[in-house]
């Protein structure tokens, strides 16, 4: 869940993508900057840019023909600063991403069957009602903790759906949907329950509730198991979500190993709608480095 890295176009470099797609992007007017799909930005992402101020960083990414956000810290945010924010979206006229409505890398959860640790969920899912609302954000990510190491497998899953249920119970009334988000092991977040794709279907698939959906998680998910088209395909009923990072090193598109423009292809051309959030770091610095993230994506949106 914190920032990382991105893409590969195409299997070519970033400079390599740009060249590949300078005649469609030529092809556009010269005032059309808009994306094939809704890629979010976070706070930070273009601060040298834009500067400090977070209305001021939400100007400028839909001054380049952003149309989404998210903020994983918005629930720690004043509410005058969420009210700010909603509003300047709202004026711009683009969609509000996640937040995070709970996360916890150290403690078991989900998986365990403590009432207090029960309690303590229920009661974050029940104030990021408010913060949604306030947002107007549908979607609110969770992590479900790590796994417990003295109970068979079975039995975690099987605490975890139940509490899932309880979760969906606060948020059904409301049309709110928090997205689970399966996390690797091998890089960033060893211990965790949920880490697979095919964990969280099996896990959605129980629970049985819109409230409750996949963030899929590109990065994560290259790092976990790879296979990302067949799996993406396999538990796309369940995916509400998606996020991006190239591997290795978590940066935008062009980066990495991974051919993002086909991927994006591929999920337009399922019909996505949502929100692709960049949960992601930039590979390089300042203005400059500012100017690589936007044309990367650039880049991996001209299928």
């Amino acid at each position: 869940m914190q920032r990382r890295d991105f893409i590969k176009a195409g299997g070519l470099s970033v400079a390599g993508a740009l060249a590949a797609v300078k005649v469609r992007a030529d092809e556009r007017p010269e005032h059309d900057k808009s994306f094939q799909l809704k890629y979010a930005p976070h706070f930070g992402m273009f601060r040298h840019s834009a500067g400090d101020e977070l209305v001021d960083q939400i100007r400028f990414a839909a001054d380049q023909g952003f149309t989404a956000w998210e903020d994983n810290g918005m629930k720690g945010r004043p509410v005058e600063t969420q009210d700010e924010i909603a509003r300047e979206m709202g004026r711009l006229g683009m969609t509000m991403g996640v937040f995070v409505a709970h996360a916890d890398f150290g403690k078991v959860t989900f998986a365990g069957d403590d009432q207090a640790a029960w309690n303590a969920v229920l009661e974050d899912i029940r104030g990021s009602v408010d913060v949604a609302k306030r947002t107007n954000a549908k979607w609110m990510t969770v992590v479900p903790g790590r796994y417990h190491q003295g109970l068979e497998w079975d039995y975690q899953t099987a605490n975890c759906v139940e509490l899932l249920k309880r979760c969906c119970e606060i948020l059904e009334p409301h049309a709110l949907v928090m997205v689970l988000e399966p996390l690797n092991w091998f890089a960033n977040h060893p211990g965790v329950f949920l880490h697979k794709i095919p964990q969280a279907y099996q896990i959605c698939r129980a629970v049985a509730s819109p409230s409750c959906k996949i963030l899929f998680d590109i990065y994560h998910q290259q790092v976990t198991e790879g296979n990302l088209i067949p799996n993406m395909d396999r538990a796309w009923d369940e995916i509400a979500y998606l996020q991006v990072g190239d591997n290795p090193g978590r940066n935008e598109p062009g980066t990495g190993e991974i051919n993002y423009r086909n991927v994006f292809h591929h999920a337009h051309g399922k019909g996505f709608a949502g929100v692709v959030g960049m949960e992601h770091g930039n590979s390089q610095p300042g203005k400059a480095g500012e100017q690589t993230v936007i044309d990367a994506y650039r880049a991996a949106d001209a299928f």
